[in-house]
């Protein structure tokens, strides 16, 4: 047996939450991100619709929603980064 083999598992699970504003131009994607610790992360997106394109809020959801996980994983990252600098004294290299 070898040695990973001997560690238990453990699973964790994230849960996302995601709230949309809408008006008939604008759509604005609000991400939460609650970790285990008892931190949260936040993070926002934003989409807005040309007066020529049809109405279609799905898509500004889409736009929006995907634009605020992206920054959510950015400041995740960096949450990351500034622990391991806090814990090893030292500066990192960035995570990206």
């Amino acid at each position: 047996m070898t040695r990973t083999q001997d560690r238990p598992r453990t699973t964790v699970g994230w849960h996302v939450e995601m709230e949309f504003e809408e008006d008939e131009h604008r759509t604005r994607a609000a991400a939460l991100l609650r970790l285990p610790d008892g931190s949260e992360v936040r993070a926002h997106g934003y989409a807005s619709r040309h007066p020529s394109d049809a109405n279609q809020p799905r898509v500004g959801e889409e736009v929006a929603g995907g634009r605020a996980l992206n920054e959510l994983a950015m400041r995740l990252l960096t949450k990351a980064h500034d622990e391991i600098d806090a814990a090893s004294g030292r500066t990192s290299h960035a995570l990206r």
